[in-house]
């Protein structure tokens, strides 16, 4: 295993849960420590890569052992952390009025347990890999479980050159429309 100052257990959380877990226990390190993350949650591993990238820390890797994943972030510099907000967002209740692509950013469980129609399902894990398989002239329209993948999503896609990205909130957890099931 790999040396850590500090460890954080988030065994049995879900999304959003590691991730607020994870950014208040960096608060507490210094600049270089590492801390190591118990989690459960597959969806962890993007999300807590993705977090780190977004407010300047490194995210060192995870080794999975069995169903628990081990999380390694190195604390970056001191400077106060503002976590910016994607800035185009959509009501989750404007979806069905709007045209474009629905992305489905939730891991592959999640999706086959229920989605809305014709969504694409491309898990956050693997978003920047298969940018490929998105039309930058396209709407898009990520969606998430509560709004937080998503929102990430939605920034990785902006540095990715694609211009017409709306983050849906809040997410699944509130859709209250038809769902495709594939289980």
């Amino acid at each position: 295993m790999i040396q850590a100052n500090v460890q954080l257990d988030a065994k049995g959380l879900a999304c959003p849960m590691p991730v607020v877990k994870t950014k208040k226990a960096m608060t507490a390190l210094e600049e270089g420590q590492v801390l190591e993350v118990l989690a459960t949650d597959k969806g962890s591993k993007a999300d807590l890569a993705a977090w780190a990238n977004s407010v300047g820390h490194q995210y060192i890797g995870t080794v999975e052992d069995g169903d628990l994943l081990y999380h390694y972030i190195r604390k970056g510099n001191n400077e106060p952390e503002v976590e910016k907000a994607f800035e185009q967002t959509v009501a989750l209740e404007e979806l069905d009025t709007r045209g474009g692509l629905i992305l489905d950013v939730r891991e592959a469980a999640e999706y086959a347990f229920g989605h809305i129609d014709d969504a694409k399902s491309i898990p956050m894990g693997e978003l920047e890999s298969r940018l490929g398989e998105l039309d930058k002239n396209e709407e898009i329209y990520v969606i998430c479980r509560t709004g937080k993948r998503s929102d990430l999503a939605a920034q990785l896609l902006a540095k990715n050159g694609f211009t017409k990205v709306y983050n849906v909130l809040p997410g699944m957890n509130e859709w209250n429309g038809s769902l495709t099931k594939e289980i």
